[in-house]
């Protein structure tokens, strides 16, 4: 499955053992400047048998809730979440409560998830086109009306394609709300929804790959210190299965030695298939070796259907780098040259001291036959 391209006005699922929400606010421009924006408005807490406490408008006048519907597929669901197969049909419904005093009409639609920048899983805008969840999963309906204090049941139905491809898809369903804002000129767009997971059966490949691995050292002026490596890389999933990863990175230098770890290194969020997710790690306290390899160590988990996680066969990747400690070096070589030029000086010192000691005899020499070629008055 295609990496979805990122969207212009992204929705920020609010991670909640209660419930899977999403919720932003998008500002168009009336004329033809559009401006978008992003606002997480939503955090779960079960309250009256209701599982997330309400999105609000900025001036606290509209407010409406959603849930999964209580079915055979069960009560007080987190997400909707579904093991299919190909060709195969799911039937379920959303509730979505207005708290408000006002009438409220959404908009109801489905779309492609994504992971964004900031590891938070995000929705295509309704003007993007979906390939997965957002083309196979469709609404009874596309707008829904709610009286004040009334509930509305909005059913959908799943209805996967007898070629789909086996593997993970995450999207979700939401309502939206758009609302004028005259003192801005603008339109205030609220969306507000629940995650939408399917496994579609047939082979499972799960897969995570190191990509672009390198790694950079700074070294410090104290010739027999330890300087900072930086390592660099890319997870990318590979395979057709939903992954994150607990991760290891270490710093050697030649035969393993001078091994450093980075410690504890934070797992990357869970990534869809084909999505990529780059990794800076700093180690510490790393010898300048001259000559530094980095190996980058994944396990990759796995988490099915009832929320349990697989810890899958670790991969590993080693890249080189140069680690030159040049204080050192430079320490080095003012002590070669201490201790070969010292002897070399010395020599010289000795020679020129002969050369005039001989001198010196010379002349004396030559005074003295001068003195006796001089004849006596």
């Amino acid at each position: 499955m295609p990496t979805p391209p990122l969207s212009p006005d992204p929705i920020e699922i609010a991670e909640d053992p209660e419930m899977h929400v999403l919720a932003t606010r998008r500002k168009t421009a009336v004329a033809t400047l559009v401006r978008t924006a992003a606002l997480a408005l939503l955090a779960a807490v079960a309250a009256a048998g209701l599982g997330a406490v309400p999105a609000r408008a900025a001036d606290g006048d509209v407010t409406w809730t959603v849930r999964t519907a209580s079915n055979s597929y069960g009560a007080d669901r987190s997400s909707f979440s579904y093991s299919v197969n190909p060709g195969g049909q799911v039937n379920d419904a959303m509730v979505v409560a207005n708290r408000g005093k006002d009438p409220l009409d959404l908009a109801v639609y489905t779309a492609d998830g994504f992971t964004t920048g900031t590891g938070q899983l995000d929705l295509l805008t309704r003007d993007k086109k979906s390939v997965g969840i957002g083309a196979w999963v469709h609404a009874d309906r596309e707008r829904v009306v709610i009286q004040p204090g009334k509930t509305a049941e909005v059913p959908f139905a799943v209805n996967i394609p007898d070629n789909a491809p086996p593997g993970d898809y995450a999207g979700g369903i939401v309502t939206s709300l758009t609302q004028a804002n005259e003192a801005e000129g603008i339109n205030v767009d609220r969306r507000l929804g629940i995650r939408i997971k399917l496994r579609i059966s047939g082979e499972l490949k799960p897969s995570l790959t190191v990509e672009d691995l390198h790694i950079d050292y700074a070294g410090t002026s104290n010739p027999f210190g330890k300087g900072d490596a930086t390592v660099t890389y890319r997870i990318h999933n590979t395979g057709n299965a939903i992954l994150s990863a607990q991760q290891a990175v270490s710093v050697t230098g030649p035969f393993g030695w001078l091994r450093a770890d980075a410690g504890d290194v934070a797992a990357p969020p869970e990534l869809l298939p084909g999505e990529s997710w780059t990794v800076t790690v700093p180690v510490h306290g790393v010898a300048p070796a001259v000559r530094l390899a980095a190996t980058v160590g994944l396990t990759p988990l796995l988490t099915d259907a009832s929320g349990s996680t697989t810890a899958l066969d670790p991969v590993s990747t080693t890249a080189h780098g140069w680690a030159i400690p040049w204080t050192l070096l430079v320490l080095v070589v003012v002590l070669l040259a201490a201790v070969v030029g010292a002897p070399l000086l010395a020599r010289r010192g000795r020679a020129r001291r002969k050369q005039r000691e001989d001198a010196r005899v010379q002349e004396a020499v030559e005074q003295a036959l001068r003195e006796q070629e001089t004849p006596a008055r």
